[in-house]
Formats: structure tokens, C-alpha cells, sequence
């Protein structure tokens, strides 16, 4: 059972007309139990201060704008075309946008398979690799270390690899994850939509 929001009459709605259509008119949204329903919605929306609201409203826009504009231009990364052969830009490139989604992987499958860890079983292999992937997406620590390594024109080029490596781990996971979460919900389509027919099946045919 559901109970009323603060400052409406003691009511309670049954959880089964929550998950689906009242019993009645379902076509109306003029309902006793659908006005209760969106009393709570509003409710809940209006118990958050006007700051929290508009910190959720910002956040997308500072989490995946400001800040990565900001790291950018405080590194100081100098973008060319020619800096992409240089054999430091490379090797970062690789490491990072390889080396760490195959070493993982391979940890991952040694933990596993010695025993010493547990995979359960809606993680699949396919996830592991995507996170695997985005962990590739290096930038703070990495150029932080960048910095004590190399002087210069190698500190250019190993800013320019972390970069591109953060770029292609992010795009690589992203599309990889996107890909195995469609393959997933087509799978679950597909099986509803196996077991439905099988229940149609089973129903008695009128004569």
C-alpha cells in the first residue's frame, strides 16, 4: 500500500494500481488514484531545496562540459596532426588505450580462474571488456605523472597521446557497453515475446 503525501487525508492507494492502470476508466487520468499518485510526485519534487534542484539541473552540463574544458585548457595539450607519429604519443596511446583493457582482462580471468575471485554471472565478459576500456580514460594523475617523467617536446607528445588515448577509451567503452545493453534488451524482447506465445498456446481455441 501506498500512503498520501504530507498534508493530504490519511489515503491509501493499493501498489498494484501504482504499476498499472486503475481499475475504471483507464483511458481518464481524472482518477482518485492517479491524482494521488501525481500529489506525490510533487510532493517529492517540492521536498528538495531550490539549490539541490538546481544542482541536479547543472550537474550534466559541469560533469561533462566545464570540467573536462577546464582540465583541457589548464594542460595545455598542443593538437597536431604531425605530433601523432611521434613514437612517445604512440606508446601512450597504446598503453593506455590497449594495454589497460587487455591487462583487466587478463587479471580479471586469473582471479577467476584461480579461484581467488568470483564473477557473477550477469557480469559478462563483454561488461568487463567496456570497463576495461573506459579505464583507458586517463588525465589528471597521467599528465601529473607526465610531467615528472619528461621535459618539453616529450612532455608534449605524452600530453598529446594521454589525450587521444582518454578520446579513444571513451568512444571504444561507451560504443561497446551501448552495443551489449541492445543486444541484451533484444534478447529479453525476444524471450517475452517466446513466452508469450507459448501461453497463447496453451489457451483453450473457441470452437
Amino acid at each position: 500500500m501506498l500512503a498520501a503525501p504530507i498534508g493530504m487525508p490519511a489515503t491509501t492507494v493499493p501498489a498494484e494500481n501504482a504499476a498499472g492502470y486503475p481499475p475504471g476508466n483507464h483511458w481518464s487520468g481524472d482518477t482518485e488514484d492517479r491524482k494521488l499518485l501525481r500529489s506525490a510526485g510533487k510532493a517529492t519534487r517540492e521536498g528538495l531545496a531550490p539549490v539541490e534542484r538546481l544542482e541536479l539541473v547543472l550537474h550534466p552540463w559541469v560533469a561533462f562540459g566545464v570540467m573536462p574544458l577546464f582540465a583541457l585548457a589548464n594542460a595545455g595539450v598542443h593538437v597536431s596532426l604531425a605530433g601523432l607519429a611521434d613514437p612517445i604519443t604512440l606508446a601512450v596511446v597504446i598503453g593506455f588505450s590497449l594495454g589497460k583493457p587487455l591487462g583487466i582482462l587478463a587479471f580479471a580471468w586469473l582471479a577467476v580462474r584461480s579461484g581467488a575471485a568470483v564473477r557473477p554471472k550477469a557480469l559478462g565478459w563483454g561488461v568487463l571488456a567496456g570497463g576495461g576500456m573506459l579505464a583507458g580514460v586517463g588525465f589528471t594523475m597521467a599528465l601529473f605523472i607526465a610531467e615528472l617523467a619528461f621535459e618539453d617536446a616529450l612532455l608534449e607528445a605524452a600530453k598529446l597521446g594521454i589525450l587521444v588515448a582518454s578520446v579513444i577509451s571513451a568512444a571504444g567503452g561507451l560504443s561497446l557497453l551501448a552495443w551489449l545493453g541492445h543486444i541484451g534488451r533484444r534478447r529479453e524482447t525476444m524471450a517475452s515475446a517466446a513466452d508469450a506465445g507459448q501461453h497463447e498456446n496453451m489457451l483453450p481455441r473457441a470452437l
